[in-house]
């Protein structure tokens, strides 16, 4: 019997053009601000170019069982982001710019160093294992949405709607210091 020859390997697929897309970026351990700082300018050597960072805002920590207060609080800021790599290329690049600045995954929703979210890539709706976009509680995120309409007057969470009816939507800002 014939052995069945192996399919040629292709390169993974990449958008045509760069994808708008969306960051979140947190901190509570070490010099938050620094270490936001960091993050953003380890993006471009990743395959990613910066075109505009929120202002920082402080939060509460958010544990699975909800606001921590007793833990270090939060600061927290969105980029908007241009790249060619395709999603879950990105998600390795964020995950090997949040490991490099000393970010542990011992605990789920642990302090850390830093934490870089895909909120939205362009205007895509995809669940794999690893990674789903656009981030599955953008919408219920002060911390999240109020950045992202400074930056964007305009925004659209995909599948949520505006960004600017969102914000308006929540009840409390959750886990954010006005």
């Amino acid at each position: 019997m014939t052995p069945i020859p192996k399919p040629p390997i292709h390169p993974p697929v990449r958008p045509l053009r760069p994808v708008e897309t969306v960051l979140a970026f947190g901190s509570n351990l070490g010099d938050r601000e620094a270490n936001i700082r960091a993050g953003l300018a380890a993006l471009p050597a990743h395959g990613a170019t910066v075109t505009a960072v929120s202002t920082l805002i402080e939060s509460v920590a958010v544990k699975p069982s909800g606001e921590d207060e007793s833990a270090p609080r939060y600061l927290n800021g969105v980029a908007l982001v241009r790249t060619s790599l395709p999603p879950r290329a990105l998600l390795r690049a964020v995950q090997t710019i949040e490991a490099e600045l000393g970010r542990l995954r011992a605990e789920r929703w642990g302090d850390r160093t830093l934490d870089i979210d895909i909120i939205a890539y362009g205007d895509l709706v995809l669940t794999t294992d690893d990674l789903v976009v656009p981030h599955p509680r953008a919408a219920e995120r002060y911390f999240v949405l109020s950045p992202w309409l400074e930056l964007d007057p305009g925004a659209v969470l995909p599948g949520a709607g505006p960004v600017a009816r969102l914000l308006e939507s929540l009840e409390y800002p959750f886990g954010a210091t006005r």
